[in-house]
């Protein structure tokens, strides 16, 4: 379906820039904004942004502003898309970029497909990876900040790979925004400055400590930061794709600061570079109320288990949603988190890299089955199941028994919802896994100050390779393999007409998933718009105990829960959602007051 409005300007007068060519020309040409990223790392205010003909939706205003830029200038969603990953792995190197990986969903008005550019184990390593001398699992930061847990990056191969069939512009000039800003510099946000100032093993890398770490200190609020080793990185990509990650100087570079590092050296190899594919796979698409819900299948455990809560949800009994000041009420919590209980257990059990696991009786959609929901939901009752307490189910017929995974640690990530005026509508999800990756900076072998960091996304592969019986655990570590994920890129559509109802996503490790699933309903249950479906307070629970999220609600919810059998604890729980509503005049788009992130459109 094409959606085309009325020309309207709606965004705010501060970030209107001007192109000086017209939006019919087939290239662009970037414009430095005169705007900086938000001051402020805390909850932010957001009033919601709406739009008649497009919007972008990306978690740093300058990123933000160059797929708006790109979307001006007559590119496509995909095209906007690319302009604004290269702004985000310079101006917020601690949650993605090119030494990183995605997964993508993306709807061209008749078909929806998913790129995924997941990362892969070496092929030299073996189940063992994350075990010490002794066989135990390694402390989850000995094995991140490492050579180890770096894997093959994938996101510039998924991206080239979706330009060949969704892109508009050349190549090489969405990549014009990043090099000009990495070459002329942009201010420090407050968010980068309070990540680094966090931060520890970063600070010992050989490139990342001096380059971030001036004089021994955080780069202060508000410093103009330069990286010509990225802008150079990213001259070669322009020009030769990817392939100039996987051979030549950039690739040897980065090879030799795996398995060069001084600590745990990796073992990733020019032939994993070499090999990498990204992949074009079948989007899942669930039916859930009036709706037609679409997001990414294995290896990502993100939609399934999302449509997994809300499935259960939808076969509980009816309590108020929200209390008195408009907060999810303790009701609707208490069912929330029971959902997400077993939803978790069935996720922990089965769901890894098709490549390498069978789903359930051979069918993924076995686990959203309605009689095999309706029997899970039936184990919701008004007492918690508790920490540990819930089982995973058998959605289907195992040809393998699988042992369940033991909860580790999960991080990341960046998220990008954009819809162009053709109709183009994409959410985009994208990680180095934990903030700052494996804390290891690459720059192309260029000698210049700067460059890329690289992931730990092996961390997401479970430590341990089997239980205490020996069954095996289903994302074990193998070579070749893509480890789970928890990215939740979704696209919504109207059950009956087939139109574009939403795009949203986020970042927060295993948390995306409660994220996602919480906004969903906000959105398209509650009948908020994006905006308040995003300031909500978070709950999740991946198990064990119930996390709220600190400060945001009153001692009667956390009683209230305590009472039923939950084991409540607060913390932060920083979320960075961006979502865009179809409206009846155009969009209406929403970014999470926890992040930076605006919405830009026309």
């Amino acid at each position: 379906m094409a959606m085309r409005f009325p020309r309207r300007r709606l965004v705010p007068a501060a970030l209107m820039l001007s192109l000086s060519v017209p939006a019919a020309q087939a290239d662009f040409q970037y414009d430095l904004p005169a705007i900086a990223p938000e001051v402020a790392s805390e909850t932010t205010d957001k009033p919601g942004w709406a739009t008649q003909r497009f919007a972008v939706a990306a978690a740093n205003p300058l990123a933000t502003d160059a797929g708006y830029q790109v979307l001006r200038a007559g590119g496509s969603a995909l095209d906007a898309a690319i302009a604004v990953q290269m702004v985000l792995t310079l101006v917020e190197p601690q949650s993605s970029g090119i030494g990183g990986g995605a997964f993508l969903v993306h709807h061209d008005g008749e078909a929806v497909v998913a790129y995924g550019g997941r990362e892969t184990a070496p092929a030299a390593v073996d189940e063992t990876l994350f075990l010490d001398e002794r066989g135990e699992p390694l402390p989850f930061m000995d094995a991140a900040a490492s050579g180890l847990s770096v894997g093959a990056p994938g996101t510039v191969a998924m991206l080239e790979l979706a330009h060949r069939e969704q892109g508009q512009l050349p190549w090489a000039s969405l990549f014009e925004p990043a090099i000009a800003l990495a070459e002329q510099g942009f201010p420090v946000s407050r968010r980068l400055h309070d990540s680094l100032a966090a931060e520890q093993p970063l600070r010992d890398d050989p490139l990342a400590g001096p380059f971030y770490y001036p004089g021994g200190e955080p780069l202060a609020v508000g410093e103009t930061l330069r990286n010509p080793a990225l802008a150079a990185i990213l001259r070669e990509i322009a020009a030769h794709g990817s392939e100039a990650l996987r051979q030549g100087p950039i690739a040897e570079d980065l090879v030799a600061r795996v398995q060069g590092h001084a600590g745990r050296p990796g073992s990733l190899s020019l032939a994993d570079l070499a090999g990498y594919e990204a992949r074009r796979r079948e989007a899942l698409c669930s039916p859930w109320r009036a709706y037609r819900v679409c997001g990414f299948p294995p290896p990502s455990s993100g939609h399934l288990t999302v449509m997994q809560i809300l499935g259960l949800l939808e076969r509980l009994p009816a309590v108020p949603p929200l209390d008195e000041a408009g907060r999810p009420s303790e009701p609707w919590l208490h069912q929330f988190l029971e959902a997400s209980r077993l939803a978790f257990a069935d996720r922990n059990r089965y769901i890894a890299d098709p490549d390498f696991v069978d789903a359930p009786g051979g069918d993924w959609s076995l686990m959203l089955d309605p009689d095999y929901l309706a029997g899970r939901a039936a184990l919701i009752t008004e007492a918690s199941l508790g920490s540990g307490g819930a089982e995973p189910g058998h959605p289907g017929p195992l040809t393998t028994a699988w042992a369940s995974q033991p909860t580790q640690p999960e991080y990341g990530t960046s998220h990008i919802s954009i819809v162009d005026e053709a109709g183009n509508a994409l959410a985009m999800t994208t990680t180095i896994e934990s903030a700052f990756g494996s804390r290891i900076m690459a720059d192309g072998g260029t000698g210049l100050a700067g460059g890329y960091l690289l992931n730990n996304e092996l961390t997401d592969f479970s430590f341990v390779p089997s239980d205490a019986a020996g069954v095996p655990i289903a994302n074990r570590v193998e070579p070749g393999k893509r480890p789970r994920s928890s990215m939740s890129p979704t696209l919504v559509f109207d059950g009956e007409s087939g139109d574009l109802v939403a795009s949203l996503g986020s970042p927060g490790g295993a948390a995306i998933i409660h994220y996602t699933a919480r906004s969903l309903v906000a959105m398209l249950d509650w009948g908020l718009d994006a905006q308040r479906a995003l300031d909500l307070p978070h709950a999740i629970t991946l198990g064990g105990p119930a996390y709220l999220e600190e400060g945001r609600f009153p001692a009667a919810t956390r009683e209230g829960l305590a009472e039923r059998g939950h084991e409540v604890q607060e913390r932060e729980l920083v979320s960075g959602l961006q979502a865009i509503r179809a409206t009846e005049s155009g969009f209406f788009g929403g970014a999470d007051p926890r992040r930076e992130g605006i919405v830009m459109g026309e």
